[in-house]
């Protein structure tokens, strides 16, 4: 049976700033302007009961997720909701950085216009779940503008490790299977913006029932 949550949400006016996943250097930090704000309550469906994980098909080829649905529910459930809507289908994987992650979930990356990529979102935000997982490779984690700033935006640590970001972004997953995809995508010739030269299409996302 599924459970109902109500989120307070933060409508958003988008503005041309990146989202920010903190790949500065820790002595650098981005300090992106802040969009204007008006809270909403809203009342979704908690999917989490649902589904223990993910697959995201690629250009590449798929990578399969599972998510700390305890520890970071209203992220995770943010996350299906948008993912059982067809939202990410056909988005890309808009920003590649080697040795760091690669980041998506843009929905503005689905046209043709490269110089928006990284702006877009699903027109609110919501608050951070800051956890105890560390982000490190593999984990599967949300781009923000700052605190409190979520979205759809999210990235998968491709790092180590990355305590500059411990704190700073909500881990709210981990790839179970597919790292030589991330890997692969990682790899990837990218522009002076951290673009990709050849499309990296999330073609669609896949949920896998408990």
């Amino acid at each position: 049976m599924k459970k109902t949550l109500l989120f307070l949400f933060s409508l958003i006016l988008l503005t041309g700033c990146q989202m920010n996943t903190s790949s500065q250097k820790p002595e650098e930090p981005i300090i992106p302007s802040k969009p204007a704000e008006t809270p909403q309550t809203v009342e979704v469906d908690d999917l989490r009961g649902l589904y223990s994980g993910a697959i995201l098909q690629t250009n590449y080829g798929n990578i399969e997720v599972a998510f700390y649905s305890e520890e970071s529910p209203m992220t995770v459930n943010n996350f299906l909701t948008l993912a059982s809507k067809g939202f990410y289908d056909g988005t890309r994987l808009h920003r590649v950085i080697k040795d760091f992650m690669i980041q998506g979930g843009d929905p503005l990356s689905k046209d043709d216009d490269r110089d928006n990529d990284g702006t877009g979102g699903p027109s609110y935000t919501f608050k951070d779940e800051i956890n105890d997982h560390k982000l490190v490779a593999g984990s599967l984690a949300m781009a923000n503008r700052g605190p409190n700033t979520n979205g759809s935006q999210f990235f998968i640590v491709t790092a180590t490790s990355t305590p500059w970001l411990d704190g700073k972004h909500t881990n709210f997953g981990y790839v179970t299977k597919g790292m030589d995809v991330v890997k692969k995508i990682e790899e990837t010739k990218t522009d002076l913006m951290d673009r990709p030269e050849k499309s990296v299409i999330l073609e669609k996302v896949i949920l896998k029932e408990k």
